[in-house]
């Protein structure tokens, strides 16, 4: 099993997906997304993204390395009633399972970002999207301010050392970086652009129980909290992402939380 595999099958995903169903609602409203159109969603988690696609009529393929939330997918397409939607097992750096051209719209909203082959996931992209169609990537950004990008750069120090040759995630929101990774997969930089936006976590709880859902079941901040552990720095660790979500808290009430994070949007068009 690949180290990105285990990262995202160790936790369950899904209970932090929930407070994300309604910025991924809104997030796809604005993604021109018409009845019959073929998309694919990359890294797409249980469908945050890709059941509201499938919503508005789209023929919508979520693809996930996690085999768990690929079951969960499914299953939530099928509670709904979805037969326009499906999931499958994939690796974003090789969707040696899909053809070329197969899609006129590919997604990945904090998915493929992840995913230790850059370029691979460039080049992917571009291959399984026919002429004409768009790209669609959602990306954390290095040192931003908000929830995300600090809840990684504080468990980062908490961390072992990467791996040699390992490549952040969070390069994915550095402009330069995306024009460069596409350029290599054959798009010329007037065929990118950039927005950067917000999506809110909102969760009915406290910050403080926000918090221990990121603890027990985000694969990241599991693995943050298990190396503190061995080094005694458990508490510390503790402290510093509690402050970091009763910060950045915009609820009016304590027993609720509302977080908006800062992301960069990426749009190719092909």
């Amino acid at each position: 099993m690949s180290s990105n595999k285990a990262l995202w099958e160790k936790g369950d995903f899904t209970r932090i997906a929930e407070y994300m169903r309604e910025s991924g609602e809104a997030l796809v409203k604005d993604f021109e997304i018409s009845k019959g159109l073929k998309v694919l969603d990359l890294g797409c988690g249980d469908g945050t993204t890709a059941v509201p696609a499938a919503k508005l009529g789209a023929h919508v393929l979520g693809v996930d390395i996690a085999k768990n939330l690929v079951a969960a997918g499914n299953k939530r397409a099928h509670q709904i009633g979805l037969t326009n939607c499906k999931f499958q097992e994939g690796d974003a750096s090789n969707l040696h399972e899909i053809k070329d051209r197969s899609f006129d719209l590919a997604v990945s909203i904090f998915g493929a970002m992840f995913s230790p082959k850059p370029f691979d996931v460039a080049r992917e992209l571009v291959r399984v999207v026919r002429p004409r169609g768009r790209i669609i990537m959602g990306n954390w950004i290095p040192n931003d301010p908000t929830l995300v990008a600090q809840i990684l750069k504080v468990c980062s120090t908490y961390s072992p050392p990467p791996a040699d040759g390992f490549i952040s995630p969070m390069t994915w929101g550095i402009e330069e970086n995306v024009i460069e990774r596409f350029g290599e997969a054959g798009v010329s930089k007037d065929n990118i652009s950039f927005s950067t936006e917000t999506f809110t976590f909102r969760m009915p709880r406290s910050p403080t129980e926000c918090l221990a859902t990121f603890r027990n079941y985000y694969g990241p901040t599991m693995n943050a909290f298990e190396a503190a552990e061995q080094s005694g720095r458990a508490d510390e660790l503790q402290r510093e992402l509690e402050a970091l979500f009763k910060s950045q808290n915009k609820s009016s009430s304590e027993n609720a939380t509302r977080i908006p994070a800062t992301f960069l949007r990426v749009t190719v068009s092909l």
